[in-house]
């Protein structure tokens, strides 16, 4: 049996979906194969994704951060410690490392949570967002 992945988001749907995962799961449990069942809630979209970066970009080119210019990637794992209150540790050669999370694993919900700190960080240091149509967000 392949991966199967299903989207609810209304209870009538989402019996009906779950319903039509078990016909398929049966045959496959009762003939002795294991399977497992992850019920999480929704990973960011691919529009929230590329807002992020392009957030990431503005803020990258028009911020100096205590006297440095960080890559979009390295704003990421700022914002990213900052949302999730991780921790830095010693490297193994020396310096520093933030023990962040990776964007692809945040929910809508802390996607939106992450991008509307960047908006406020923004604010506070005069960063021009880009223009966003409303498919985009």
């Amino acid at each position: 049996m392949d991966r199967v992945t299903l989207s609810l988001w209304e209870p009538v749907q989402a019996h009906k979906a779950i319903m039509h995962a078990w016909s398929h799961a049966k045959n496959a449990v009762m003939a002795g194969h294991r399977l497992t069942l992850e019920i999480r809630p929704e990973k960011r979209s691919d529009a929230q994704n590329r807002r992020l970066w392009s957030m990431l970009s503005d803020i990258s080119e028009q911020v100096d951060w205590h006297g440095h210019r960080l890559t979009p990637a390295e704003w990421k794992d700022v914002f990213t410690a900052a949302i999730k209150r991780t921790k830095v540790v010693p490297g193994l050669d020396g310096g520093f490392v933030v023990c962040g999370q990776s964007t692809s694993q945040m929910t809508k919900r802390e996607m939106s949570e992450l991008q509307q700190l960047m908006e406020a960080f923004g604010a506070e240091h005069e960063v021009a967002f880009r223009a966003y149509g409303e498919g985009d967000q």
